[in-house]
């Protein structure tokens, strides 16, 4: 849980560009790939990391739009840009409404009662789960899996290190 606003943002500021790391290296083409036939697709996932930002921020009570009825768009494209302006908004939206005294507050979420820095805990930890089964996608796509918390296996293999399949 964060104690203050601005251990939030340097972990939000890591995290999205994690997220986008993982979004650049997608293409149109790969948004299909599925574990199973009737598995979410890889643009379903990357879709659902970035609706869930105006989503759950709007629960949170901030002055975010959310339309939960936006289709996943086909364009990597398109995906990627509304998740940098999703991103940048979270932080300005936190830092214009939120002060840390405030995170200790509780909002009605999904049902449950959260206290607003669960709120910013569990926007980090739910998109770093999806980042995950992404990269499971993206190397059934034969796409490139870039290092998030560490270097990929690519990366190990251009570093001269040893991989193992």
């Amino acid at each position: 849980m964060f104690r203050t606003i601005n251990d939030f943002l340097e972990a939000w500021k890591f995290e999205s560009e994690a997220t986008l790391k993982v979004f650049k290296n997608l293409t149109d083409d790969s948004l299909n790939q599925k574990v199973t036939s009737d598995g979410r697709s890889l643009g379903f996932v990357a879709w659902h990391i970035t609706d869930t930002i105006p989503e759950m921020l709007s629960k949170a009570e901030l002055p975010f739009s959310h339309d939960e009825n936006t289709p996943v768009p086909t364009s990597v494209e398109i995906i990627k840009n509304i998740y940098e302006n999703s991103s940048r908004s979270v932080t300005e939206l936190i830092l214009k409404n939120w002060k840390d005294e405030m995170l200790n507050d509780d909002l009605n979420m999904y049902g449950q009662v959260w206290k607003r820095a669960n709120v910013l805990s569990s926007l980090i930890t739910h998109q770093a789960h999806h980042r995950g089964q992404m990269t499971v996608l993206m190397r059934q796509a034969g796409l490139k899996v870039p290092g998030v918390y560490g270097p990929a296996k690519e990366e190990w293999a251009e570093y001269g290190m040893p991989t193992q399949d």
